[in-house]
């Protein structure tokens, strides 16, 4: 009689239709630098600069506005080749309430990333954790913020590469310190342009003196929600 019972099981979970993954209008991994070069002040700096960010106004009315009024947004920072740490996990955001519980789990929760900048890898730990997600987007954005360029890990023209065949468009956002210099007289922004952006309508944002990283966050956030053309420098060709 167990045999035959656990027969029967078997045969309903084989007939049993697969899970549709939840249809949204974007999937968003915010790749946050979580580095060394990062003390807690700036990294909180970050953070409240997203969780303003995707709790104004301007944002929730992109939101409102998609096919579905609704997108997945999971943000995690990032330090050297082996250091990616998921500060809020996958999570809808298609409202007020919503956003704002997104944005509380956000400004306080423990740094945990170690190590110097590896983009590349942060990259590729976007494209895992969005590829094993239980969401279908119509668009995939990775949105990385740093201060610096990449130094470790993979090469970043191969995570790049990998990362815009399967569908992704990764957009930067640079972080120029007040009196910061150049890498080797390239500006940082003119670098992730260069070697970090890519995929249809991808553009990095700057964050500076001029313009405070909670300005150039929802900046961002409006352009990549409602799909539009980007403001600024854009990927190569």
């Amino acid at each position: 009689m167990r045999a035959i019972l656990l027969a029967c099981l078997a045969a309903l979970a084989l007939a049993a239709p697969a899970r549709a993954d939840e249809r949204v209008d974007l999937e968003l991994v915010l790749a946050a630098d979580g580095s060394g070069s990062i003390d807690d002040d700036e990294l909180m700096l970050q953070r409240k600069g997203w969780a303003d960010a995707l709790t104004s106004p301007e944002v929730l009315a992109g939101i409102r506005d998609g096919l579905t009024g609704s997108i997945a947004v999971m943000y995690f920072e990032w330090g050297g080749p082996s250091s990616q740490v998921v500060i809020v996990d996958w999570q809808i955001v298609k409202d007020e309430a919503s956003a704002r519980d997104f944005a509380q789990k956000l400004v306080s929760r423990p740094r945990g990333a170690y190590g110097y900048n590896s983009i590349s890898n942060a990259v590729d730990f976007s494209v895992r954790q969005t590829e094993g997600n239980a969401f279908d987007g119509l668009r995939k954005v990775i949105d990385v913020s740093g201060d610096g360029p990449n130094i470790g890990g993979r090469p970043m023209e191969l995570a790049r590469r990998d990362a815009l065949e399967r569908g992704f468009t990764i957009n930067a956002l640079a972080i120029r310190r007040p009196g910061g210099r150049a890498l080797r007289g390239e500006a940082l922004e003119d670098y992730y342009a260069r070697e970090v952006i890519g995929g249809p309508g991808a553009f990095v944002e700057v964050a500076d003196e001029t313009q405070p990283f909670a300005t150039a966050a929802r900046r961002k956030l409006v352009t990549e929600i409602a799909g539009a053309p980007a403001p600024t420098r854009h990927a190569r060709r």
